[in-house]
């Protein structure tokens, strides 16, 4: 039996097919379309699976934000991104294909697949951020060598129905193996999306072309705040290249987004008018990615994280940016809400990462690991593998006993969603109780630091003293 969502999409679908295009769907169908959505996905929503009103309200708010970014970068875009996206929209998002996949994952193996996974390629950068691993490493690094890359890839859109790619770094486009770089691998793979994190200094005419001619390659460029904040950390002159990047982007029908870390220095400029107000409108960003620092990394500083206090003021302005500007921004600690709380350990509709050296890891910012990619590959084994070792498992069942598929009542609060971050202590015994690798040094050093323990216990107790009555308040009516 149909749910109300499939009922959706395939309303969405059979409204795209007759109209031809997506364009027509953004200039006509859209407002009649949310009417129909609200019905569906809020006041008929499924509350186990989406949540209380509240929460079903964030999705959709989210969902539609999306889509009207979309529709209106179709207009602006390249041809191949049009063709991309018009294809894409209605094959994967709204098809069935990919729903079977799923379910016949979740008939083998008892438990849905990742939606999508993380992939940093290539370790090197041509920057030296401040605090940054990628300043702390030599230029003979390992990287993932094409043939591993592709068999990834492959093996998530066949086997897990993923058709969604998040590539990291170091700087994404330096890799290149045997004469093939990333340009060519979203070249080889046009029924995938690929989102690359970079710091946009490579992004010349000559690869915004490139970009363009694909169609399937969207690029988030990394910001500081404006030219003092972006130079301070990411060197002199940076901040000219990155608005040279999104111009050479514009000319070219590129659509692109901007991610941001935020820090005790750069917060309030982030969340400024001026500034939403600039990369959104004046440079022509579709979205934006919101980190908070963690304190994880190379030069590893508990102190240097947002407060608690200065958290719940940002998920204050988030919603106002969400709810009223109706823009697409999402925080990956504040935003758990929209996700329906943690996404790590290779969780249903949720991701995993691999780095360069073939290590897989439950989460970008949690730096331990069990398998490797290439180790299994040798082994005749599969990247399904990983997913059900016990560094992941365990991540997963702490997800299912905390908040994902609970009661609205029941829920545990999911804007404080880190297994990593926000519950700290249960994650470091777990990775103690697994015998979990760390993935560098300033990893180790963190899982056997009792201060470092202490201080962040303190925190996440601070985090639900003010965190706790917000979900108490909205999300648990």
């Amino acid at each position: 039996m149909e749910t109300q969502m499939d009922s959706f999409r395939m309303f969405l679908a059979k409204q795209a097919i007759k109209m031809g295009n997506i364009a027509g769907i953004w200039k006509i169908a859209l407002p009649p379309l949310e009417k129909v959505a609200y019905k569906i996905m809020i006041e008929k929503g499924d509350r186990i699976k989406n949540g209380s009103y509240y929460q079903r309200e964030d999705k959709y708010y989210m969902v539609f934000n999306v889509l009207r970014a979309a529709f209106k970068a179709y207009d602006s875009s390249s041809p191949a991104f049009r063709n991309r996206i018009t294809n894409i929209f209605i094959k994967e998002f709204l098809g069935p294909t990919q729903q079977i996949v799923k379910q016949e994952f979740k008939e083998k193996y008892g438990v849905y697949p990742p939606g999508f996974i993380t992939i940093s390629p290539e370790g090197r950068c041509n920057l030296k951020c401040k605090n940054c691993y990628a300043s702390s490493i030599g230029s003979n690094l390992e990287k993932l060598d094409s043939t591993t890359f592709t068999r990834i890839l492959h093996e998530k859109y066949e086997k897990w129905g993923s058709w969604f790619t998040v590539i990291s770094g170091g700087e994404p486009f330096m890799w290149q193996d045997n004469g093939i770089d990333l340009i060519d691998i979203a070249a080889q793979h046009p029924e995938q999306i690929f989102m690359v994190y970079t710091n946009g200094t490579l992004i010349d005419k000559a690869r915004a072309q490139r970009i363009a001619s694909v169609g399937n390659l969207l690029p988030s460029v990394s910001v500081e705040g404006f030219k003092s904040e972006t130079d301070k950390r990411r060197g002199e002159g940076t901040y000219r290249r990155i608005l040279d990047a999104f111009e050479n982007m514009r000319q070219e029908g590129v659509p692109f987004g901007i991610s941001i870390t935020a820090n005790n220095n750069n917060v309030d400029v982030l969340f400024s008018d001026e500034f939403i107000d600039f990369y959104f409108d004046k440079q022509g960003a579709v979205f934006e990615w919101i980190f908070q620092y963690m304190p994880i990394g190379r030069g590893a500083d508990v102190a240097g994280q947002l407060s608690p206090e200065k958290r719940r003021e940002i998920w204050f302005r988030e919603q106002e940016l969400i709810r009223q500007k109706r823009l697409v921004v999402a925080d990956f600690w504040n935003s758990g809400s929209l996700s329906s709380g943690c996404i790590a350990g290779g969780r249903e509709d949720g991701y995993l990462y691999i780095d360069w050296k073939g290590n897989i890891y439950p989460c970008v910012f949690v730096p331990y690991w069990k398998d490797n990619v290439n180790k299994l590959l040798s082994e005749q084994r599969s990247l399904t593998d990983a997913l059900f070792s016990d560094l992941f498992s365990g991540i997963r069942d702490w997800q299912l006993s905390y908040s994902f598929r609970k009661p609205p009542e029941t829920r545990g609060n999911e804007i404080t969603p880190c297994f990593m971050r926000d519950h700290h202590e249960q994650a470091h015994n777990h990775f103690i109780k697994t015998g979990a690798l760390p993935g560098n040094e300033s990893a180790e050093i963190c899982l056997n630091d009792c201060s470092y323990l202490n201080a962040m216990k303190e925190y996440d107790l601070e985090l639900s003293r003010l965190l706790d009555p917000i979900w108490e308040e909205k999300y648990r009516q």
